[in-house]
């Protein structure tokens, strides 16, 4: 025995035996601590196949599965100031910035897009938590502004997913400002006679839950959704008192009249598409994207010669 069979052969058999296993094929769920093959659930929409946890999902995602074909449209959203206040923590306003939008790989906590569902066209606005807490700034009020305006426009309705720890405090009373700005947007679709649907996903805290979040003609919630203004931990602290089981989860909220339904991610497109089309008096979506079937003769009136089903060869 040497040195080439003890060290040599053995490394040259590891370099050659070697996998290169991506660290992401499976993920944990936080609820049941199941190890979820990442296909799996990606085509369940971060829904965990074993106990139904909703996990966070992105806007992209969220919108590839809303819309038909996973076909959409951004609509521009204009610019704020950068850091109006010059504001610093332990990291300077603009450092944290750049690092969540090389983190998520998104500009800003708002997505919009336009497109059609089910094949009715419609504007929609999606939060991303992962996007510094989804927190309120000014882009983010000028991006539903954007929306509304846009939905005026094309005269369509306006579907807003909601997800966010409350006002960017980087911003000031320049984010809390944002909370009348989106009311008043809200106010332009009212006009319009143009529906507004909000879904409520987890969490949607803070100033969100004071406006547009809880302004709409529906509210739908995603199942165990923390929807409050202040958390339960705050009230707890407060009032001194303990909470009562689900308190400020979406269930306790719609068992008290807060909200419409409680909804699960993979059923909420045809949730959407139905009440949709309801609000705009239009007739119900075909489902598998079929064309509409021909209305039924008459049994009084005898068919026509290309209306009679073709001779079957065999019975004759």
């Amino acid at each position: 025995m040497n040195w080439i069979t003890n060290y040599v052969r053995p490394r040259i058999n590891s370099i050659f035996s070697r996998r290169e296993t991506p660290e992401n094929l499976w993920q944990k769920c936080d609820a049941c601590g199941t190890m979820l093959f990442h296909r799996e659930l990606s085509d369940n929409l971060n829904v965990c196949t074993n106990c139904g946890h909703h996990m966070h999902i992105t806007p992209r995602d969220r919108f590839s599965a809303l819309f038909d074909g996973g076909v959409f449209s951004e609509i521009e959203v204009p610019e704020p100031k950068a850091d109006p206040l010059g504001f610093r923590d332990q990291k300077r306003y603009p450092d944290r910035m750049k690092a969540s939008q090389k983190e998520t790989g998104e500009k800003e906590a708002m997505l919009v897009a336009m497109g059609e569902m089910g094949r009715t066209p419609i504007v929609a606005a999606a939060q991303d938590f992962s996007f510094m807490g989804g927190s309120m700034g000014m882009y983010v009020g000028n991006a539903i502004i954007a929306a509304a305006e846009e939905a005026v426009k094309l005269h369509r309705p306006l579907i807003l997913f909601s997800a966010a720890g409350g006002a960017r405090m980087q911003e000031g009373i320049l984010s809390l400002m944002q909370m009348p700005r989106t009311t008043v947007a809200v106010q332009m679709l009212k006009e319009a006679g143009l529906p507004y649907i909000v879904v409520l996903t987890h969490p949607t805290t803070g100033g969100v839950t004071a406006s547009y979040a809880m302004l709409g003609d529906v509210h739908i919630a995603e199942p165990n959704a923390l929807i409050c203004f202040a958390g339960p931990r705050v009230i707890e602290q407060t009032i001194r008192e303990k909470l009562p089981e689900g308190f400020q989860r979406a269930e306790y909220l719609l068992d008290h009249g807060m909200l419409d339904r409680v909804t699960k991610r993979t059923e909420m497109r045809d949730e959407l598409i139905t009440i949709t089309r309801m609000l705009l008096a239009m007739p119900p979506a075909v489902k598998g994207d079929l064309p509409a079937p021909a209305p039924a003769p008459d049994a009084t009136t005898p068919a026509r010669a290309e209306e009679r089903p073709p001779e079957n060869p065999v019975e004759k």
